[in-house]
Order: structure tokens, then sequence, then C-alpha cells
């Protein structure tokens, strides 16, 4: 299993960022994958979750409304859609198969004026 997460960078508050999470080694189109986060501060919180075939989805009430996940199963990539970014959202993004414990680099995403 390999997942590299990209797209990660410096955003304003206010602003727009879309994460991208590569996948391989696995048949991604059969499983239900989950981004999280990780701060200092708070250590790992649950972002999001999509279904294999992509139209169930759920989020964590800190970012419904703001963020959306979707997958191009053809592509077996993963996105993560992050508008009206906040200063907390500041973190580092991993995506990882729904129950398994995140072990990817992830991406850093930083917001601040």
């Amino acid at each position: 299993v390999r997942l590299v997460e990209s797209g990660g960078g410096l955003v304003q508050p206010g602003g727009s960022l879309r994460l991208a999470c590569s996948a391989s080694g696995f048949a991604f189109s059969q499983f239900s994958m989950t981004w999280v986060r990780r701060t200092p501060g708070k250590g790992l919180e649950w972002v999001s979750r999509i279904s294999p075939g992509g139209l169930d989805t759920t989020y964590a009430d800190s970012v419904k409304g703001r963020f959306t996940t979707s997958r191009d199963n053809a592509k077996n990539t993963l996105y993560l859609e992050m508008n009206r970014l906040k200063p907390e959202d500041t973190a580092v993004y991993i995506c990882t198969i729904t129950g398994n414990p995140p072990g990817g680099q992830g991406t850093q995403v930083t917001v601040s004026s």
C-alpha cells in the first residue's frame, strides 16, 4: 500500500486549497478512504470519510460545509477541497484506508496572514 499526499502550502485565512492523495498497491476503488490531520497541539483529528464508490461522505463538525472530499477511482486518487480556510485548519493532512492507522508523510497546510 502506498499513499502519497500533495497540494499543501501556505494560504491566507479565507482562502482555498485542493489536496490530492495518489494511491497504489491495492484495489483503491474497493476501499473506503479517510482524511485525518495532525497538529502539535491536538494530535490526530479525523476530518472526512468517503465510501468506495464516492457517493457517501461524512465530515467532522469542524470542517462541515467548508471541506469536500471526492475521489476518482479511474485515477486511483482521493481529493480534499478546502474552502474558507481558518488558522485552526493548519495541520499535516494525511490520507489513509478507513480503519487503518495513518502512515504517510502527509502534506502541510498552513493558514496564516
